[in-house]
């Protein structure tokens, strides 16, 4: 019984590891989409930069800042999506770890219960051919 207790705890181990890794997976999605917005930005800036009108001219400087802040963004961001995505491995490899602990315990716990299954067998049959009157000794 303490085995199978065993492999259930395992299993809500395996169940909690595999939400970490989907909030892992979540947050690098987050990531992922800010830095896809950051460089859209990027590229509309360069536009403005590089545009003729005399309205963008006019703020060139101010865009050429905005692109130096979104640059600092982008390899700010850049920098915690590859920590996310280490996250997202190490959670992965802990629950792959736990669930492959978890069959095993489950192969454990279904070989006992055969082996008892087993035992059980026999001695029921070396039960039912032994007389109750045989084990009483004589005088």
């Amino acid at each position: 019984m303490a085995e199978k207790n065993r492999s259930e705890k395992l299993k809500r181990l395996v169940a909690v590891q595999r939400h970490l890794e989907r909030i892992a997976e979540n947050e690098l999605a987050d990531t992922t989409r800010q830095r896809s917005e950051v460089t859209e930005s990027m590229e509309r800036v360069m536009d403005a930069i590089g545009s003729v009108d005399p309205v963008h001219m006019a703020f060139s400087i101010h865009y050429a800042d905005r692109y130096g802040r979104l640059m600092i963004k982008d390899q700010q961001l850049e920098s915690i999506q590859t920590l996310i995505q280490m996250k997202v491995q190490q959670e992965r490899t802990k629950a792959d770890r736990l669930e492959e602990h978890m069959k095993d315990a489950r192969e454990l716990e279904t070989r006992e219960a055969d082996d008892n299954a087993v035992y059980d067998i026999i001695d029921q049959r070396f039960a039912g051919a032994t007389p109750a009157s045989s084990k009483v000794q004589k005088p």
